[in-house]
């Protein structure tokens, strides 16, 4: 994490317990204890919990968006479930910073140019797969139709994992990648991008 030592520290401490509780009861003197600091140690950096969200936001969306650069780079024959995999596995393995990135209220994206500058690139790197998957010749409204879909059914699934009752419902998931692969299938993404891709 960029920046001091302190600063690091009490953001590794927040994004740990939001990991493990959420975000709504996160305290600066909670943070504090779990970093082992003063109580007013946080204070030298951020002036209330918003500033640690946004923080926290901001280096969230940042590694999200090496991670789907990642996904799309990859060598596949079907870059749509590479990139739905490569969201909900950035969600799993990283929801403490997940659970604050889509929390506007909490983050304060409306009023962080950064942060949302940060936030739209990830999405761009979406867009821009689609746009390959589509070909050159794709409308717009269909870009967007498409880059739409994979994103609610990526956030969708990678919510229920996480915080909803997919598990208690319909068993422990055995096989993270299968079953991305397997609803991206049902719901018609992952067949038609297979067939639209470009050759190399």
């Amino acid at each position: 994490m960029a920046g001091s030592p302190l600063r690091a520290t009490v953001l590794r401490a927040a994004v740990d317990y939001i990991a493990a509780h959420g975000p709504d009861g996160l305290s600066f003197r909670q943070v504090a204890a779990a970093a082992g600091v003063s109580h007013q140690a946080p204070y030298h950096h951020f002036t209330d919990r918003k500033g640690i969200f946004e923080a926290i936001a901001l280096e969230g969306f940042s590694m999200f968006t090496d991670a789907l650069q990642g996904a799309a780079d990859s060598d596949t024959d079907d870059p749509a479930v590479a990139m739905l995999d490569g969201y909900v596995a950035f969600a799993l393995e990283h929801r403490g910073y997940f659970r604050v990135m889509f929390r506007p209220d909490l983050n304060g994206l409306s009023e962080s140019p950064a942060l949302l500058e940060t936030a739209d690139g990830a999405f761009d790197v979406l867009v821009r797969l689609v746009e390959q998957i589509l070909g050159p010749d794709a409308a717009v409204a269909d870009v967007r139709a498409r880059a739409t879909a994979m994103w609610a059914l990526a956030h969708g699934l990678a919510v229920l994992l996480i915080d909803g009752p997919l598990e208690a419902k319909l068993g422990p998931v055995a096989d993270r990648a299968a079953l991305v692969r397997a609803v991206a299938d049902q719901s018609g993404l992952a067949g038609p991008a297979r067939r639209a891709r470009p050759r190399r």
